[in-house]
């Protein structure tokens, strides 16, 4: 935590948003997509569609063809409509503050929820995306076995505090030094101070 504290002592989320609402779908396109290229998309998705409401009136096709570019495009255009329905029929327009909630919104999974639930409403949540499962498991922190047993593993190490800074600073880590092709346990800063004698790379599970 010192050394990703000195590394990275702010933390802005990745995804340009302005409320809960744009940060939803904007993690929700996120799937299997990088930050940066949902960032290309959503300033012209969220001018025509900028709240539940507004969304919802849009058709899946208009929907597409903001996001077209983006992987998996076809599903996330139908999820991101009907999500913005439910919105308006279940919680009168507003984005839910609960996991239980969310997670049952359209392409809304336990990553997604928990970061709407982190960055949105400041509540403490470990989101784990691959980056962190893949330097939990090469820093020793989780066995690396699947993401939900290294979120458990994360969160009974790390105090609750420290959650929602925290997750966001090994993903910016995982981008910038210690990524799957470019260390192999023994290249980035952290890995060397980690494990100074170590000879063979580690093998990282796949999530």
């Amino acid at each position: 935590m010192r050394r990703l504290d000195e590394h990275y002592p702010d933390t802005p989320v990745p995804l340009d948003h302005k409320d809960p609402f744009t940060l939803l779908v904007a993690v929700l396109l996120s799937a299997q997509c990088t930050d940066k290229k949902v960032n290309e998309v959503t300033p012209s998705l969220f001018a025509a569609g900028p709240n539940p409401e507004a969304m919802a009136a849009l058709s899946e096709e208009t929907i597409l063809g903001f996001i077209r570019q983006l992987g998996l495009a076809k599903t996330k255009a139908k999820h991101v409509k009907r999500l913005a329905e439910l919105l308006l029929e279940r919680h009168q327009g507003a984005v839910p503050n609960t996991f239980q909630e969310l997670e049952q919104l359209p392409g809304v999974g336990h990553k997604t929820a928990s970061v709407v639930m982190s960055q949105a409403f400041g509540v403490p949540a470990f989101a784990i995306d691959t980056h962190i499962h893949r330097l939990a498991q090469r820093w020793g922190l989780s066995s690396g076995i699947s993401v939900a047993r290294t979120e458990c593993d994360l969160k009974r190490l790390f105090p609750k505090s420290s959650w929602n800074k925290l997750h966001l600073q090994i993903i910016f880590y995982g981008r910038e030094y210690c990524t799957a092709r470019g260390c192999d346990g023994r290249v980035c800063p952290l890995c060397r101070e980690l494990y100074p004698n170590r000879r063979k790379p580690v093998i990282t599970r796949k999530a």
